[in-house]
């Protein structure tokens, strides 16, 4: 199993394919930057990461660090891991940045580089970056055509709905193998656009059955872009902690958990109920009009729970994602970390995890 370090929401994460193995997912380690003092440690923390036999780190962004220096740091000081960022938001940069980003990311990293992108949210686009939140699926598409227009003809010359650029030429040399774009969605309409304009799909929050339900919008969208299924690369997002100390695992894990779906705007929410949870989505929504998070954890029952995060000892968590792994159509695991985990946690669940290369 490949693994991978991943990180959303100021995080980072590292990926590596190992050999002789039969199942069909890599292994995406999430790794939380809110836990590093300084870029230097994230750094430190791809190393090690690289050393235990990950495939791939990444990082996300929201109201933290820019990523772009952070990751240019990480791919300098590593050597074979590849370098992803989990994701950036179309309404924070314009399609132009995006791709001179790719491009000079693909190249500080040797060709390691894989740019992701997604809607956002409504929050962060209008209370962080002040812009309205107009037509996401619209305008990921676009930017995404765009960064593809630089990638093949040297400009970002376009005329859309949203976007009309007249085009100046990029001044470098293009690549002959520019970055794969991943494209994290979560609604039907959403993972089709993924499967039809995007090279991977990185979703998160969906139990097994709900992964492959939405697989087959997924699969739609790829034959719309002249494209199979397993021309894109899937690979689904995890919270999870390993410790010995089993209890307090699943207690920080089930926090992270009701905090997502009930704090993190509508979109995760909205997405586990329709998987057939809404009462409990409706429960922890309750809870969070009255700030209460302690309430929040108790209504997230154990099987959702147990559904939507690996939380347990080293053994579990390593069985855990190697099940979800082997859902047809999943080619990595991003294993990401959980509000409250010390370094010591993610350096256990690291190993544990290491042990599945």
């Amino acid at each position: 199993m490949n693994q991978h370090v991943n990180a959303d929401d100021g995080n980072s994460s590292c990926e590596r394919r190992p050999e002789g193995r039969t199942v069909n997912a890599e292994l995406d380690h999430l790794m939380i930057l809110s836990n590093h003092e300084d870029p230097g440690s994230a750094a430190d923390r791809a190393r090690f990461a690289e050393e235990l036999g990950f495939s791939r780190v990444t990082m996300g962004e929201t109201t933290g660090w820019n990523i772009v220096p952070v990751l240019t740091l990480i791919a300098d000081r590593t050597d074979e891991i590849g370098v992803t960022n989990d994701v950036i938001s179309p309404f924070g940069r314009s399609p132009a940045m995006l791709a001179q980003t790719a491009l000079t990311l693909q190249e500080v990293s040797n060709g390691r580089y894989r740019i992701g992108l997604g809607p956002s949210s409504p929050a962060i686009t209008e209370r962080w970056h002040g812009v309205e939140f107009d037509r996401p699926l619209r305008r990921t598409r676009e930017t995404i055509e765009i960064i593809r227009a630089v990638y093949e003809n040297g400009t970002p010359a376009y005329e859309g709905e949203i976007f009309d650029i007249g085009g100046l030429e990029y001044e470098r040399d293009l690549p002959e193998n520019p970055p794969p774009i991943d494209v994290a969605t979560l609604g039907p309409k959403a993972t089709e656009m993924a499967g039809r304009f995007g090279d991977g799909w990185a979703p998160q929050m969906f139990t097994s059955d709900g992964l492959e339900n939405r697989l087959e919008d997924l699969e739609r969208g790829a034959e719309l872009g002249g494209k199979a299924l397993s021309d894109i690369r899937v690979s689904p997002l995890v919270r999870a902690i390993a410790s010995e100390d089993r209890e307090r695992a699943r207690h920080l894990a089930r926090s992270t958990i009701a905090f997502m779906l009930g704090a993190y705007g509508p979109y995760y929410g909205d997405s586990v109920a329709e998987q057939g949870y809404s009462e409990a989505v409706s429960n922890i929504r309750d809870a969070w009009a009255e700030r209460d998070t302690d309430a929040m954890a108790a209504a997230l029952p154990d099987d959702l729970l147990d559904e939507l995060a690996p939380a347990g000892t080293p053994e579990e968590v390593r069985e855990w994602v190697e099940e979800y792994g082997e859902i047809d159509g999943v080619d990595a695991v991003r294993v990401g970390s959980v509000r409250g985990a010390t370094e010591e946690d993610i350096e256990t669940t690291m190993e544990a995890l290491g042990e599945l290369v």
